[in-house]
């Protein structure tokens, strides 16, 4: 089968012909028809990721047709449509995942490639409404965002919602989830056309980051008092602007952040957030449980992932380039 395969780390990817993987005992093999990318994808390929084996097939993100299927595994499965989740052996406790857990594309070889294989448990199928390309983009973005917004921040009807550093996989989700469960959402961006896009899928308003007043600003925007005014906050930058997200959050409000683009986080003063009562949260992928949720809120509310670009599998170190820049709005598909 073809693959794009990272055979060295700091090297582009190289397409070849790999072995094509059997389905062992409760385990079935995907015909993949299509696979997006994450930020995951690009740091796996340059080192940022502990005990990295080469060489490997990235990719976390799938979605195909059921094409074998080993024992133990019903063989209704067979030619079904499916999406597969990444988020693997995340254990008995639905607060942390254990020892065992591992997200699909390393270790194991994920989804850059004609076929893959996974256990049957790791698979839902996809919803008929939707594309391979657009069912391709949840796995691991949506699932980040769902437990992000509904199990970590436990947004509530009437929570206002601010999402950080829209045009990113997970905030678009994020953003897309609170909208259709019905809250108000801002956002922030450094592109000021990135935040027309979103107030155009829905968002009240949203500012650009680049401003230096643009936390002061933000609450004038939305009419919010002085000691803030987000109920739930969404981040994925960390880096010293989180302070300022404390100044903008509404007292016992819930901070959520799932990644750390800017950096580590500095400059918070702990009075602000004592007497404000904030939560301060971290989160990252999920169980199977908020998986299968997050399925059944996506297909019940026919919500469409947003698709910057689709490239030829062939095309994969192009597509992960792209990733690279940061310039996307919305998921990056390879088209198998």
């Amino acid at each position: 089968m073809k693959a794009a395969v990272i055979k060295n780390l700091h090297e582009p990817l190289v397409i070849e012909e790999v072995e094509q993987p059997q389905a062992g005992p409760d385990e079935v093999v995907v015909q993949l028809k299509a696979a997006s990318l994450n930020h995951r994808d690009v740091w796996i390929q340059k080192g940022l990721y502990p005990k990295i084996t080469t060489p490997v097939i990235p990719g976390s993100d799938g979605a195909g047709t059921v094409s074998e299927v080993g024992e133990g595994v019903d063989a209704e499965w067979l030619g079904k449509e499916v999406i597969i989740n990444p988020s693997q052996n995340w254990g008995d406790n639905p607060a942390f995942y254990g020892d065992e857990h591992k997200i699909l594309g390393l270790p194991d070889n994920g989804t850059f490639a004609e076929y893959v294989k996974v256990e049957a448990r790791y698979l839902v199928q996809k919803p008929a409404y939707l594309s391979f390309e657009q069912a391709a983009t949840l796995p691991l973005g949506a699932l980040t965002a769902w437990r992000a917004l509904h199990t970590r921040a436990k947004w509530q009807p009437g929570d206002k919602v601010l999402v950080t550093g829209a045009g990113g996989g997970v905030a678009l989700f994020a953003i897309q989830f609170a909208i259709a469960a019905g809250a108000e959402v801002w956002v922030t961006s450094g592109s000021d056309q990135k935040i027309q896009k979103a107030i155009e899928m829905g968002a009240k308003g949203g500012i650009n980051y680049k401003i230096p007043t643009w936390y002061r600003d933000l609450l004038v925007k939305a009419r919010g008092p002085k000691l803030g005014y987000f109920n739930v906050i969404i981040d994925s930058a960390g880096g010293a602007g989180f302070a300022r997200l404390i100044d903008i959050a509404a007292p016992g409000a819930r901070i959520c952040f799932y990644g750390g683009g800017t950096g580590n986080i500095t400059d918070i003063v702990p009075a602000k957030v004592f007497f404000k009562q904030l939560n301060i949260i971290g989160t990252t992928m999920g169980t199977e449980a908020e998986f299968q949720e997050m399925i059944k809120f996506v297909e019940e509310k026919e919500i469409m992932p947003i698709i910057d670009t689709v490239f030829p599998l062939d095309e994969a170190e192009k597509a992960l380039r792209l990733m690279d820049s940061g310039q996307q709005f919305g998921k990056i598909v390879l088209k198998i």
